[in-house]
């Protein structure tokens, strides 16, 4: 494996919500999830989608979140942030599962 030589640390997030979310419950989150990037310092891009692949591989993850950092140190204080913590509290009552993946951009 080589050194990383990159200064783009992406943390991509996938939801599957449970069968008996509603769409109300589904919007605060996106919204809620949307509002970390004006809260906690160190995101210098957030984008979001829903998915629309054809190929039926998604496994029941149905929403994407993206983030990146310039360094693992933001990571890291925005995984520790209160209000990255709150928000992840909220997710119990509808977030069936949820799969993270960090990666540094190639």
């Amino acid at each position: 494996m080589t050194p990383n030589t990159s200064t783009t640390l992406r943390h991509v997030v996938l939801f599957a919500f449970k069968e008996g979310a509603t769409v109300e419950q589904i919007d605060a989150i996106v919204t809620g999830f949307g509002r970390l990037k004006d809260l906690i310092p160190g995101i210098t891009t957030y984008e979001w989608g829903s998915n629309v692949s054809p190929e039926g591989l998604n496994q029941g993850f149905t929403h994407c979140f993206t983030l990146t950092f310039a360094s693992e140190e933001d990571r890291n204080v925005y995984l520790l942030h209160e209000t990255h913590q709150a928000f992840v509290d909220t997710l119990g009552a509808c977030l069936e599962r949820s799969l993270v993946i960090d990666y540094w951009a190639q």
